[in-house]
């Protein structure tokens, strides 16, 4: 049996081993997101979008880029490095480990943080720097320093946001010449010493209990004022009352005297009868009030005279006013009685 193969069987062989080798080297299938740079004799040729795409083997090959990512293993990171030809599109996260930044008031405190970037330009981020995430990475860094190195540690907590939009706005521009942007800077943890931890509790529960003095003492500061408003308020209308009543009295007094008046006459003699009648009621209502404060009370000599008359009246006519009542009647008959004369003088009992 001949085995042997004819010159042009072994060539077809060949071609034909040599097309699957092209076909299979030069068949480029780019996933969706993902974008391939290629070099054709060492310099830049173009950029494979999604999709399939057709390459010259041996002459056109992709150009890699190096990759620098952390895996977090317990407390420690670990820096992975590697060199990939496909070039991720997407958003990608880098949480750097934690890095020691002074404050304004020299207090060493330890940030942790996480970058948000996305690779805009491919051929920017391969050519235009020598290790992207890298150079990202360390221009992180050196920014965060440099924002939170020109803050105190109060201002540093309270002034978060503050923080991650100042670094996001400094790395824009460096970031964009490696066709990097830069989606959002993210402050995470802020470790500080133990002794400054310690005082800034210290310093907190004085505040708070300072907070809750000045608010007893406010509340404390209501209450008077509006204990104060309230007597105030009570004395004014005590006082209007007060004012009412002795209007209202003097009112009625008038109006006494009117009638009395009218009744008897308005002649002057009658008018002195009326006055010597009511001086006569106030020296009764008086009285109780004289001997308080001493054995001996002196009375006017002139009231002593008149205070006998009027319990000569009440004996006689029951009160004061039927005794007025009935001079009346009789004044025309006898000249005695209220149109006594008065001598001054004092008498002691």
């Amino acid at each position: 049996m001949d085995l042997s193969i004819s010159p042009g069987l072994l060539i077809s062989l060949i071609i034909v081993v040599i097309g699957v080798l092209i076909i299979s080297k030069g068949l480029v299938i780019v996933r969706q997101s993902e974008v391939m740079v290629i070099e054709r004799l060492g310099s830049f040729h173009r950029v494979l979008e999604s999709g399939i795409n057709i390459i010259v083997p041996f002459i056109e090959q992709p150009r890699a880029i190096t990759m620098l990512r952390y895996r977090k293993m317990g407390e420690d990171y670990t820096a992975i490095t590697s060199d990939e030809t496909r070039i991720d599109r997407r958003e990608t996260v880098m949480d750097f480990p934690g890095q020691p930044v002074v404050t304004t008031d020299n207090v060493t405190v330890r940030i942790n943080g996480a970058l948000y970037y996305q690779i805009i330009d491919p051929k920017r981020a391969v050519y235009e720097v020598e290790n992207m995430s890298q150079a990202v990475e360390v221009l992180a860094k050196t920014t965060l320093r440099s924002v939170v190195g020109k803050m105190e540690l109060d201002k540093l907590f309270e002034s978060r946001a503050e923080v991650n939009n100042e670094i996001q706005a400094a790395m824009e521009e460096p970031a964009s010449k490696w066709g990097v942007k830069i989606s959002r800077v993210e402050v995470q943890d802020i470790a500080m010493p133990e002794e400054v931890e310690t005082a800034m509790r210290l310093q907190m529960a004085a505040e708070r209990k300072r907070r809750a003095t000045v608010t007893e003492a406010e509340g404390e500061k209501s209450a008077a004022i509006a204990m104060a408003q309230g007597q105030r308020e009570s004395a004014i209308l005590n006082a209007q009352g007060d004012k009412e009543s002795a209007i209202l009295r003097a009112q009625g007094e008038q109006e006494s005297i009117k009638l009395v008046l009218s009744a008897i006459g308005d002649s002057e003699e009658n008018k002195r009868t009326v006055v010597g009648y009511l001086l006569g009621q106030s020296y009764i209502k008086g009285l109780p009030n004289m001997a308080k404060n001493g054995e001996r009370v002196f009375v006017p000599y002139e009231s002593s005279a008149l205070l006998g008359s009027m319990g000569m009246f009440r004996e006689m006519a029951g009160s004061p006013e039927d005794t007025v009542a009935n001079h009346l009647k009789n004044r025309n008959s006898s000249d005695s009685g209220f149109r006594s004369g008065i001598v001054g003088g004092a008498t002691a009992t």
